[in-house]
């Protein structure tokens, strides 16, 4: 590997509290999770919706699922799909997976029927929890599927019982009706706990243990499970907890649902801390989110960009008193220059923090939470991180500046793809995990994001990080949301041409007038192979369930 990553140039902007190197404890998440119950029973582990449960309570509720989990005869390594919006049930559940010893894997709301079949038949997930607004996206897969066995919350479930009553009866909480399903066993959540003992569960597990099994997106089309170790992700947590400096006194609030692998590591790693969170159980409800934050007041909150974008839109979030807020966290997607001077206009300066992650290796990149923070940088390696960039065609380490692959080397990989050998050994090479990220490093060791290897266009034999015109696009006063990609250049076989998306603000309209004014704007700002052929505005872009753009969708539909 090249002396000039060898050499990490990022330790210079570590903070103070933050060594290069730390000493990591061999314990699993059920014992951390012991440890602050003995040290915090009474203390608020969730908010939700005017209700507070206690860690005590959150132990004693999944001491008798993971009691009606080995009743039913799950068996250590058997995988529970949970398939739920961050509400009480799917925290209870987490913990109470990691109790009996099994292995948990996220199921996102957005899935289809056929690729709720494809993750549930490859897991070999044996028991799904959903939600009871959820239920008949697993019912249309059920048939084709292994799993014996569904237990049904509700988003209701654990309110004052008023609450829970008239909410129903007022349709201000989301209900379904729920059925029987041929061959399986269905019933609710309150009834699988219903009677069940509450005396500790602990099912032995080492570190070397499968923790989670979270699906990511394959080469092929098919998603592919990662597998992480209970090692993996509990020296993330250290890593993480360490540059944070987060407090067991914190108070954390995150659009990001647990099923999600960045709602997992910030769900899962305040839960073993005795971190206070707040449930946000539908991501998108901005409104409910300002209501949160004006009565529990949160440390930290973690979101996507947009979700950020709709915030610093509502006058009630600009009255908040962010006193009290010590930083927000920005993942899954960049975050332009100027939308950060936006947000820091109300929150405070110096508040957001962007970092770096994915699905198979975790959080491996961090702005110093005290240091310097540079705008649209994805920051500097966290300890015992390794990072190195390789150019995509030649496979050689790029120079400094200039852009190449990130393959990353730490603690904190997953150890495979499950029952996945070719995808295995296409991603994870001699130690390091080749991300499909494009990136380039500055002198200080900071790396920014130019794009995806699978997003940057060929044109003419130049490349083109659309990821330099989406942040462009929202620049301009006209346009909300943008994002570029590659179509392919009938003219040119083997080339590609620049295609845009837009959707304009408010009271703009969508006219060729407003085209060439775009258009304009592009000229002045990129190289003329830069420019797109083809713009196409539009009333919304595709986005996942946190609210990332989905450009494998956009390609589809432009």
């Amino acid at each position: 590997m090249n002396d000039v990553y060898a050499e990490k140039p990022w330790l210079k902007n570590y903070d103070k509290n933050v060594p290069p190197n730390l000493t990591y404890e061999d314990k699993t998440f059920a014992e951390q999770f012991r440890i602050v119950v003995d040290q915090f029973p009474d203390k608020t582990a969730l908010h939700y919706m005017g209700k507070k449960l206690t860690f005590r309570d959150i132990d004693l509720l999944s001491n008798q699922l993971a009691r009606y989990f080995l009743k039913i005869g799950l068996k250590p390594d058997d995988v529970v799909g949970l398939h739920m919006p961050n509400i009480p049930a799917h925290y209870i559940s987490l913990i109470a997976v990691q109790k009996a010893g099994c292995v948990s894997t996220g199921l996102s709301p957005l899935l289809t029927p056929h690729e709720m079949e494809h993750h549930l038949t490859d897991s070999r997930a044996t028991v799904v929890i959903t939600v009871d607004i959820l239920f008949e996206k697993v019912a249309e897969a059920s048939g084709k599927t292994p799993f014996s066995t569904v237990i049904v919350a509700e988003v209701a479930d654990f309110l004052p019982g008023v609450k829970r009553v008239l909410g129903k009866l007022l349709k201000k909480i989301p209900t379904a009706p729920i059925r029987p399903l041929p061959g399986k066993t269905v019933l609710t959540f309150m009834d699988a706990i219903e009677g069940m003992p509450d005396d500790r569960v602990a099912v032995k597990r080492t570190m070397d243990d499968t923790i989670f099994m979270m699906y990511t997106g394959g080469t092929t089309g098919q998603s592919r499970g990662a597998v992480l170790s209970q090692r993996s992700y509990m020296y993330n947590r250290q890593q993480l907890l360490t540059w944070l400096d987060l407090r067991t006194d914190d108070i954390a609030l995150s659009a990001f649902p647990l099923f999600h692998i960045a709602g997992l590591t910030l769900g899962g790693f305040a839960m073993t801390k005795g971190v206070t969170q707040i449930c946000v159980p539908n991501p998108r409800d901005t409104h409910f989110m300002i209501k949160e934050m004006k009565e529990h007041k949160p440390s930290f909150m973690t979101n996507v960009p947009t979700v950020y974008f709709e915030l610093v839109k509502k006058p009630e979030f600009k009255a908040l008193d962010m006193s009290g807020l010590k930083f927000c966290l920005s993942v899954a997607a960049p975050f332009p220059k100027e939308k950060i001077k936006e947000l820091e206009g109300v929150v405070g300066e110096n508040k957001l923090i962007e970092l770096y992650g994915m699905t198979e290796s975790m959080v491996t990149c961090f702005n110093p939470r005290y240091g310097t923070k540079k705008p649209s940088s994805i920051g500097i390696p966290l300890p015992d991180t390794e990072f190195n960039l390789i150019d995509p065609e030649t496979g050689q380490t790029a120079k400094p500046g200039e852009p190449g692959e990130i393959v990353v080397r730490g603690p904190q990989l997953m150890k495979g793809y499950y029952m996945n050998p070719e995808e295995t050994a296409n991603t994870l090479r001699d130690g390091w995990i080749y991300t499909g990220d494009v990136a380039r490093m500055d002198e200080d060791g900071y790396f920014y994001i130019v794009d995806r290897v699978k997003d940057m266009v060929i044109v003419s034999g130049f490349k083109v990080f659309t990821r330099e015109i989406d942040d462009l696009l929202v620049a301009h006063p006209d346009i909300e949301l943008a994002a570029a990609i590659g179509i392919p250049d009938p003219d040119r076989p083997g080339s590609e041409r620049v295609a845009i998306a837009i959707v304009l603000k408010p009271g703009i309209e969508k006219s060729v007038a407003e085209k060439e004014k775009i258009m304009n704007f592009l000229k002045e700002n990129i190289a003329p192979y830069k420019m797109p052929k083809v713009i196409r505005f539009m009333d919304q872009l595709p986005l996942s369930g946190v609210g990332k753009i989905l450009k494998r969708e956009l390609r589809k539909m432009m």
